[in-house]
Parts: structure tokens; C-alpha cells; sequence
């Protein structure tokens, strides 16, 4: 299973694209010597070029250069398919486990009934207790934008009633006929 690597370059008339990975593998390895790893992890040596490629040769396996900066550069005997895919395979891992943080947004009018506004209010709970920031808008229409002290009346009620759980990130302000706030919940 000797299988020859070079950099992959795919060139069109419009662009050109190469590959990033930059490892070096069996014939691309430019020292003249290099210390050589087996496939267990053993010391193998320091040993010329040549014989290096013919012992990775002999096992069926490629010759990679892990430490290129190396005096004189470390290569290993290994698989370089199966260590590409577990590469890539822990990569995927590592992404899932990334939290991220999503800003949701909960929308009221100043004439909320209070019904209405403790469903709204359950819902930026629930968002909170996710991990997510809300961002809770008051939408002014007519002539509701004449009086916006209703709105952050009904902001300051909603950050009263989280209070526990949540601080305010970004204080409510007026952005045409939107009012917003900005709660986070609080780091444990």
C-alpha cells in the first residue's frame, strides 16, 4: 500500500486552488536524513532517505514528516489515508462540541395584554434557561411612537420579572419605531 501524495492543485482559467495541507509524504520529503518512527511509536533511528522509504515499503505503509523543523526531520511509518480520516474525524468532534450562543428575539407592543405578556415572558425564560440572549423589541405603531415611556415601562417590567436569571447586556433605547433591550443569562 506505498501510495505516492503530492499536493493536490486544481487550476481553472479563472482561479487556481490549493490544497492546504502541507505535510510531506514519502517521496515529497526533501532531507537527505531523517529520525524514523514506526507504526507501534518505536525509535528506529536516524537513517538515510532511502532506506527510510524502503522500510515504509517493506510494511506497506507511507513515510510522513510529523516535525519538518526538526535537526534532522522526524518522519513516522503510518497509514497516511487512516490518520487523514481521524484527523478529520476529531475535527468534527471538536466542532459539535462548541457551544454556541443564538440571540433570540421576543417582540411586544405597549398595549400587551397580560396574558399575552406572560407567554412572552415564559418564552424569553425558556431562551434564557437554552443559553441563548434575548433581545426583546417593542413595536410602535401610529401615533404609539408619541409616547415611548409606555414601552420602557413594559421593558423595565420584563427585566424585573428575570431578574434571577438574566443581566441586561444592552439597556432598552429607541431605534425609530423599535424599542430594544438586550439580557443575557447570567454566567454560573
Amino acid at each position: 500500500m506505498f501510495v505516492s501524495y503530492t499536493k493536490s492543485v486544481n487550476c481553472t482559467i479563472r482561479r487556481c486552488v490549493i490544497s492546504k495541507d502541507t505535510t510531506n509524504i514519502n517521496e515529497s520529503i526533501r532531507a537527505s536524513e531523517v529520525r524514523v518512527i514506526d507504526d507501534e511509536g518505536g525509535q528506529l533511528g536516524i537513517m538515510e532517505l532511502g532506506a527510510a522509504l524502503q522500510a515504509a515499503e517493506e510494511q506497506g505503509l507511507d513515510l510522513v514528516e510529523v516535525s519538518p523543523n526538526a535537526a534532522p526531520p522526524v518522519c513516522r511509518i503510518m497509514d497516511y489515508g487512516k490518520y487523514k480520516y481521524q484527523q478529520s474525524k476529531r475535527a468534527a468532534e471538536a466542532k459539535k462540541k462548541q457551544a454556541r450562543v443564538e440571540l433570540k428575539e421576543v417582540k411586544l407592543r405597549p398595549k400587551t395584554d397580560e396574558h399575552d405578556y406572560q407567554f412572552k415572558v415564559k418564552n424569553a425564560m425558556r431562551f434564557l434557561g437554552e443559553g441563548n440572549k434575548v433581545k426583546v423589541t417593542i413595536m410602535f405603531r401610529g401615533r404609539e411612537v408619541t409616547h415611548p415611556d409606555y414601552g420602557r415601562r413594559l421593558l423595565e417590567k420584563l427585566a424585573a420579572d428575570v431578574q434571577d436569571i438574566t443581566q441586561i447586556e444592552a439597556p432598552a433605547r429607541m431605534a425609530g419605531r423599535f424599542m430594544s433591550m438586550v439580557v443575557a443569562p447570567i454566567k454560573k
